[in-house]
């Protein structure tokens, strides 16, 4: 469609991308249960979408979907105008797409550089015996990897911790880890589950700040899952509201804001 291919203008102004991924009636079950029920949205180039709802709304079920985890029985899943056969994870990760985890998914034994140089397995060409002699492309490659993950250990502010080893370090700072990880693979499309539960307010701040610089200074696309609704408002470009597996809700955030069928999955609360 015409709308897809062109250049779309925020409420504030800022212009966001054609559209890079697009999710059309999708339908996921599991047994009898519906987890996602006919929901269509798209993510378009640049922005930051946010897809927020209740506990138990299916939002979790439709990131796994977009990162080749959970396979939808109905509906397409279209990525930079192409139809997306059924992928694997690791696929869809050759795609430019990273994601963190609700549970923070880290080797606690290992240091915090380590774990990060793992988000640069994607970018590993050369095989396991010119690694184990260390020379020539293996080398090369090593270099350019270990110099990749120091300007995103830099970025995200966490030089001194980076030979630390991921069990000893507070909440806060593992999801940090995380995130770092994630952007060690140079990602198109950035996926968050839930980037600041259990953060107090400064870790908040802090992480919203690192999202925003993502977006802004990497030109990466970013799709959140967050509970935190002041979050969800400052940070988006644009919203989608699922509620027991239905979209109640995409626009804006302010016309999130206003719709009385969000507030009713909210807050309980009956509108005339």
């Amino acid at each position: 469609m015409k709308d897809s291919v062109e250049p779309y203008v925020t409420a504030d102004g800022r212009t966001i991308g054609p559209v890079m991924m697009d999710m059309r009636a999708i339908t996921l079950r599991f047994g009898g249960v519906e987890a996602i029920k006919n929901i269509s949205f798209d993510i378009r180039e640049g922005e930051i979408r946010a897809i927020i709802g209740p506990n138990g709304a299916g939002k979790s079920s439709m990131l796994n979907v977009i990162s080749g985890f959970y396979h939808p029985q109905e509906g397409e899943v279209w990525f930079h105008g192409k139809k997306r056969p059924k992928v694997k994870p690791y696929q869809v990760a050759r795609q430019g797409i990273a994601r963190t985890f609700q549970n923070i998914a880290l080797f606690e034994g290992m240091s915090v550089l380590d774990n990060v140089m793992t988000g640069r397995l994607g970018h590993m060409k050369a095989g396991m015996f010119a690694q184990a002699l260390w020379r020539g492309k293996a080398e090369r490659e090593e270099v350019e990897n270990r110099e990749a993950v120091e300007r995103v250990i830099d970025f995200l502010e966490i030089q001194a911790i980076r030979k630390t080893p991921v069990g000893r370090l507070p909440y806060g700072l593992k999801k940090r880890v995380e995130l770092a990880r994630a952007l060690a693979a140079e990602p198109k499309l950035l996926l968050l589950d839930e980037p600041m539960a259990g953060m107090n307010v400064e870790e908040k701040e802090d992480m919203s700040r690192f999202i925003l610089d993502v977006n802004d200074e990497f030109g990466t696309t970013i799709a959140l899952i967050e509970h935190d609704m002041g979050v969800v408002m400052d940070l988006s470009d644009r919203v989608v509201v699922m509620d027991y597996g239905r979209k109640i809700g995409d626009g804006t955030p302010d016309e999130v804001r206003a719709n009385p069928e969000v507030i009713d999955a909210y807050l309980g609360v009956a509108h005339d």
